[in-house]
């Protein structure tokens, strides 16, 4: 998260939409898109996107980074 800017990832809407506009927004609004999914050992859905970084909502249904 840049300064100046209101929202955290774990703010983010549990939709996988949000989550492809918030880190358009955080990359300069350069589109960030999802390079493929998988579920991981503990059987989370795992989202690898774009921008290098994985993704998969937490027990609670916020978003992390993995």
């Amino acid at each position: 998260m840049r300064d100046g800017e209101d929202m955290w990832l774990s703010d983010v809407a549990p939709s996988f939409q949000a989550l492809i506009v918030f880190l358009t927004k955080e990359n300069n609004e350069v589109r960030v898109y999802e390079k493929r999914n998988f579920e991981n050992p503990a059987g989370r859905l795992v989202h690898e996107m774009s921008n290098g970084m994985s993704y998969s909502k937490d027990s609670n249904g916020k978003w992390e980074i993995i």
